[in-house]
């Protein structure tokens, strides 16, 4: 499921364009995961931010769990914490409250830090602070803990789907060290 119609085409792979706001029923599945978010910058004010981040994502998983999944994996942030001060903190800490809280046998939680992957392909707009810092943190990867360093977006999405074929029941949060694959 997708904003928008993917231009990639397999035998196996079905794309459903949906209104995440609004996400109506959803296909039969057993697992879902959702990797749906977007920055304050980009929503344009902190609302548009937790409709998008907390509502939008809240109101998938909830259609999922209608539509008979029992299994969801979700990606979240670093310092997700629902009593943050930070403001995007407490809405990912919140986001993954309501999630757990839907009833799923099996909810696993990944929180990257900074996210290092291609945006140009997502047609998402330029970051240069981004780039910028995934460059010293590239460089100074050595001296980063692992759970603070920069992540492939590839390496989250491979980490959740192999924690959501092997996570018993209940919930399981996955740190950014956990999700780090490549050198």
């Amino acid at each position: 499921m997708g904003r928008r119609a993917l231009s990639l085409r397999h035998p196996k792979l079905s794309n459903h364009v949906i209104d995440f706001k609004v996400p109506g029923a959803l296909p039969a599945a057993d697992e879902v995961c959702i990797a749906l978010g977007t920055t304050i910058k980009v929503a344009g004010s902190q609302t548009a931010f937790r409709a998008v981040d907390l509502d939008a994502v809240v109101a998938v998983a909830r259609a999922a769990f209608e539509a008979g999944s029992r299994r969801l994996g979700v990606v979240s942030a670093m310092g997700a914490d629902p009593r943050s001060m930070v403001f995007y903190n407490r809405v990912k800490g919140e986001m993954e409250q309501a999630v757990t809280a839907i009833g799923f046998e099996t909810v696993v939680i990944a929180r990257p830090s900074m996210l290092d992957g291609d945006r140009d392909s997502l047609q998402q707009s330029a970051r240069p602070a981004e780039r910028l810092g995934l460059a010293v943190m590239s460089a100074l990867r050595p001296l980063i803990p692992s759970d603070y360093r920069a992540v492939k977006a590839r390496d989250v999405a491979l980490s959740l789907l192999e924690a959501m074929a092997t996570a018993g029941k209940g919930t399981h949060v996955l740190l950014s060290g956990q999700l780090q694959r490549s050198a």
